[in-house]
């Protein structure tokens, strides 16, 4: 049963030890195993003895009476806590830029992100990307799809692009829609999109009893939501097949219900929020290491959430992680996750 008691030197080295055999190998530890590592200069009697007081403190598990021990929640977390994000490889840093840097939108980067991620760790990647709560326009375009139907493309200077298909009550030519382009990207390129929005208003209220062809047809457009700032984010995922094949103890029911939460976007970015709502930064500060989610969703108890928050400087909070079993390469996984988050930095406009 744990107690919470601090761990000698000697058992977190053998605790340790035995965490990254069992990462490796997948099968339980022996003492022997751990006694023949050439960091430890202990007999296996002397293992064999710290291992059973580990597994009476609840670090250590025993799947059958023969075999060796495995690694708890417990000892997992303690393992975690220990480590730090080192260095990529030179081959994975480059993969990671060049990968990167192909997005022409902060909507194309986060889903190259989640790719990424789970192409190095074999987890599940994921990114998202919380728009500025005061979105500066970049760009507008206005394309005909039909006589009625009219394309709505704004593209904002924190990099992002929401694109809206709309219905009009009456036809509009491209020709009327380029002017009507014209005039709000000249008007309001760079101005908030709701300031841009309330000034629209207040014209064409003042303007209501003039003949303004271009006012009139942007108050068709202006009903249907042109301008309106969007605070969705925007949340990629990859790699979910990646939980299929794990023994994560669930029932057929259990794991379709992890399934349909992670198809959704509100849950995916319920759990960033709930684990990585603080921003970290590079400034030398760790990645976080969440071990065990049984609080967050029922079915996500023996999963670990790894990853960070940044505020960039374009005004996004953007957040990297991968989730994935309790048994993972952890200083991998955190080096890429700060690594995507250093590229995303390093590519802002």
């Amino acid at each position: 049963m744990y107690t919470g008691r601090t761990l000698s030197q000697r058992e977190r080295v053998i605790l340790h030890s035995i965490v990254r055999e069992y990462v490796d190998t997948g099968e339980p530890v022996g003492s022997r195993t751990i006694s023949r590592l050439r960091s430890l200069t202990l007999s296996p009697a002397t293992v064999r003895n710290v291992m059973a007081d580990l597994a009476d403190e609840g670090y250590l598990a025993q799947p059958h009476t023969s075999a060796g021990r495995i690694p708890t929640e417990i000892a997992f977390r303690d393992f975690a806590g220990t480590l730090t994000a080192g260095p990529l490889p030179a081959a994975d840093r480059e993969r990671i830029y060049q990968q990167m840097q192909t997005g022409e939108s902060l909507e194309e980067r986060v889903g190259i992100a989640s790719r990424v991620l789970t192409e190095i760790t074999r987890n599940v990647g994921i990114a998202a990307a919380l728009p500025s709560s005061a979105q500066e326009l970049e760009h507008l375009e206005l394309v005909a799809l039909s006589e009625r139907r009219v394309l709505m493309v704004v593209a904002t200077r924190d990099r992002m692009v929401r694109n809206r298909v709309i219905t009009l009550e009456r036809p509009m030519s491209q020709d009327d829609l380029s002017q009507l382009r014209n005039y709000v990207n000249v008007e309001f390129a760079g101005w908030t999109l709701d300031r841009a929005r309330a000034e629209l208003l207040r014209r064409i209220e003042e303007e209501r009893s003039l003949y303004d062809a271009v006012l009139q047809r942007l108050t068709l457009l202006y009903q249907k939501g042109l301008l309106l700032s969007d605070s969705d984010p925007q949340v990629a995922m990859d790699g979910a097949s990646y939980l299929v094949g794990l023994d994560l103890h669930l029932t057929r029911e259990r794991m379709r219900d992890l399934f349909r939460a992670l198809e959704e976007k509100k849950h995916v970015v319920a759990l960033l929020d709930r684990f990585l709502d603080v921003p970290q930064g590079q400034g030398g500060k760790q990645v976080g290491v969440h071990v065990g989610l049984a609080n967050a969703h029922p079915s996500m108890g023996e999963l670990t959430l790894i990853g960070i928050t940044l505020d960039l400087p374009s005004g996004v909070r953007a957040r990297i992680a991968v989730l994935g079993p309790m048994r993972m390469h952890y200083e991998k996984v955190m080096s890429t996750v700060l690594e995507i988050g250093k590229t995303f930095e390093a590519l802002q406009f």
